[in-house]
């Protein structure tokens, strides 16, 4: 009797790899479980020609597969968060420029020299703009990143940033859905609480994004942390009530959804990763990005697997992630 196959999960994942090259982990992640989604950081960098040839190489090594052109992203942000190092143009932080009176001819100009270098490599998504509103001087962790405090103002300066990188055919990623600005603790080594009133934050916080989706911002990234009056229980991350909810049906943005790092302190603090794994999943995300472990990788293909085993309904909802990945390729990654 013919066993039947495993269900292709590979495009649930969006992963980093160990270092400059193409290595044999990565590639057996490609051939044998179908990962075609990758995230590059200043270890995977050494100059532009090494750079384009390592994008090339991850590209080629999905096409010989049969799978899809593969999305490579880079948080290349400017300021302290930009993995490129000279001669890449050193971007400024984004607080400094919007701070700055003609601000919007400085922020196009900023995305669209960010753009042009990340094609001229073969990267072709910028996990940018941070969306986040937060104030200055109350030494929140979010401040430099952010576009400033103003809900309104937060939002036209990221749809310039937006537009300018999805223009030259780099698609952006909306940060931290529903919003981090306000979060005093960093999830990269605790898991904040935002206790912000649902007012607030859905009159305030939650504007940039409902604007970014409105235009169809190429993808949205969650936030790792709870928002006690939108779910009590549970990270963003991992909230049907926050991805499903309130990004799906209340902003309705029916376009790509990114988990932060799944390997950040403020998730693998709260959860069993094999099950935070499978909650992002089922909460919505499209993408689960695991930065740095390969056997990490290998756990969550294996519980994703099982996951999409369950019914109908999770075996949809993959479908749906990859055909929100195809679109994007389509409609914006060069």
């Amino acid at each position: 009797m013919t066993q039947p196959m495993p269900p292709a999960v590979g495009h649930l994942l969006m992963i980093g790899l160990p270092g400059p090259e193409v290595d044999a982990s990565t590639l057996s992640l490609i051939q044998e479980e179908g990962v075609h989604n990758f995230i590059l950081f200043r270890r995977n960098v050494r100059d532009r020609e090494q750079l384009a040839g390592l994008c090339a190489a991850l590209r080629d090594a999905c096409l010989a597969q049969g799978l899809p052109r593969p999305l490579i992203s880079i948080d290349q942000e400017g300021g302290q968060v930009a993995r490129l190092p000279p001669p890449f143009t050193i971007l400024p932080e984004p607080r400094g420029l919007s701070e700055l009176d003609n601000c919007q001819e400085l922020l196009h100009d900023y995305a669209t020299t960010c753009a042009r270098e990340l094609v001229e490599v073969g990267i072709n998504m910028n996990l940018a703009p941070v969306l986040d509103c937060c104030p200055s001087g109350q030494g929140l962790f979010m401040e430099r990143r952010c576009l400033g405090q103003s809900p309104e103002r937060v939002a036209a300066l990221g749809l310039v940033v937006i537009g300018a990188l999805e223009g030259m055919g780099v698609a952006a990623c909306a940060k931290h859905f529903p919003g981090l600005g306000s979060a005093r603790l960093d999830p990269h080594l605790e898991l904040p609480v935002v206790d912000r009133q649902q007012a607030r934050l859905l009159a305030e916080d939650l504007l940039p994004f409902k604007r970014a989706a409105q235009a169809g911002v190429g993808a949205v990234m969650t936030s790792h942390a709870v928002y006690q009056e939108l779910d009590r229980g549970l990270p963003a991350t991992l909230s049907p009530l926050v991805i499903g909810g309130l990004l799906r049906k209340g902003c309705g943005y029916d376009g790509l959804v990114i988990t932060d790092d799944m390997e950040m302190g403020a998730i693998e603090k709260f959860m069993a990763f094999p099950e935070a794994v499978r909650q992002a999943f089922k909460a919505g995300a499209d993408l689960i990005l695991i930065c740095h472990d390969h056997q990490k990788v290998r756990r969550a293909l294996a519980v994703l697997r099982q996951t999409v085993r369950e019914g109908a309904t999770e075996a949809g909802q993959a479908d749906d992630s990859l055909r929100r990945q195809t679109e994007v390729l389509r409609r914006l990654a060069a």
